[in-house]
This record gives C-alpha cells, sequence and structure tokens, in this order.
C-alpha cells in the first residue's frame, strides 16, 4: 500500500527523513521562488499556515504553493487554502478550490539553486504573502 504522502519512487525508511528536490516552473510564486529554482521539499512534513507547498491539483499537476489556512474541501475531507505569492499570475485555490490534505504532498524547505537561501514565510496571523 503506497503512503498518499509521498510520491511515487520516494521510500519511507524508519529514522530517515524523505527530502527531495523540485523544479520551480511558471512565476506564480515570485518573489519568493522564480522560474528554473530549484528547491529541497520534505515530503510528508506537518504543514503550517503560510509554508510554501508542494501539492497536487485535482488535474494531476503538482505545484508549489503558499498554505494560508485550513479549510474544508467540497467533498467534506480537511484541506489547505493555497496561493499564489503574485496572485495575477497562475491557478490556485481562488480558481479550484481547497486541496485536500492528502494531496498536500511536500513542505518545502529551501531554495538550494542558484545559491542556497531559506525561505521566507508569511506571518501567521495576517495569511499575507511575502
Amino acid at each position: 500500500m503506497s503512503d498518499p504522502t509521498t510520491p511515487p519512487g520516494v521510500t519511507k525508511r524508519a529514522g530517515l527523513i524523505p527530502l527531495g528536490l523540485a523544479r520551480v516552473i511558471g512565476f506564480s510564486m515570485r518573489p519568493t521562488m522564480a522560474e528554473g529554482n530549484v528547491i529541497l521539499v520534505r515530503y510528508g512534513a506537518p504543514v503550517r499556515a503560510g509554508q510554501v507547498v508542494l501539492a497536487r491539483l485535482a488535474d494531476g499537476r503538482v505545484v508549489a504553493k503558499r498554505a494560508v489556512e485550513r479549510r474544508t474541501t467540497a467533498t467534506g475531507r480537511p484541506g489547505w487554502w493555497l496561493l499564489s505569492d503574485d496572485q495575477v499570475v497562475g491557478i490556485d485555490s481562488r480558481h479550484r478550490g481547497p486541496v485536500a490534505d492528502d494531496d498536500v504532498l511536500a513542505v518545502v524547505l529551501a531554495r538550494v539553486w542558484p545559491w542556497p537561501r531559506p525561505l521566507r514565510h508569511a506571518p501567521e496571523d495576517s495569511g499575507a504573502a511575502t
């Protein structure tokens, strides 16, 4: 049985932290991340409001978005309201609705290319993008 929080090909082993790399495509997360950036992610990590996450949309596309607040999906499942940092660009929860917890795959930890830097997180009280 596969774990829905872990993408295909990633195996969780006792004592190991499931880390991975992803490349940013598109411009919806500017200024936090730019197209072509390589980001370090942790699969199955607990999500907090303000963090950037990788999530699977209903059409199967995996996107990086900011988790803003907890919401309930149309099917009654718990999920997250996800927004682009540049809200003029890209598809997010304003277009698709909340994303179920099972489809929030990973938390973005840092940008590792073109040079390493930790990601800034939005203030928890405002839910605003940074």
